[in-house]
C-alpha cells in the first residue's frame, strides 16, 4: 500500500463543450479536449506548468491555458 503524497489533482469538464480544464497540484492549469493529453499533462509534472501567481487574481497563467472559449 502506498502512502498519500497531499498532491491534489483536479480536472473539470466545462459543460458544453468537449474541453476539459485542469489544475495541478502546483497551482499551473492546462485545458485540453483529449483526456489522455490532460493526463499526461498532469503527471508529467514540472514540465509544462507555469503556476498562476496567487498574489494576483485571475492570472497570469501557463503558457498552456487558452483566456477565453470564443464569443
Amino acid at each position: 500500500m502506498t502512502s498519500p503524497t497531499g498532491e491534489i489533482y483536479r480536472i473539470d469538464w466545462l459543460p458544453g463543450t468537449d474541453v476539459l480544464h485542469g489544475t495541478c497540484h502546483c497551482g499551473a492549469e492546462h485545458s485540453a479536449e483529449d483526456p489522455i493529453e490532460m493526463w499526461e499533462w498532469m503527471l508529467g509534472h514540472p514540465e509544462g506548468h507555469t503556476p498562476r501567481d496567487p498574489n494576483v487574481p485571475n492570472g497570469p497563467r501557463g503558457p498552456n491555458v487558452p483566456q477565453g472559449n470564443g464569443p
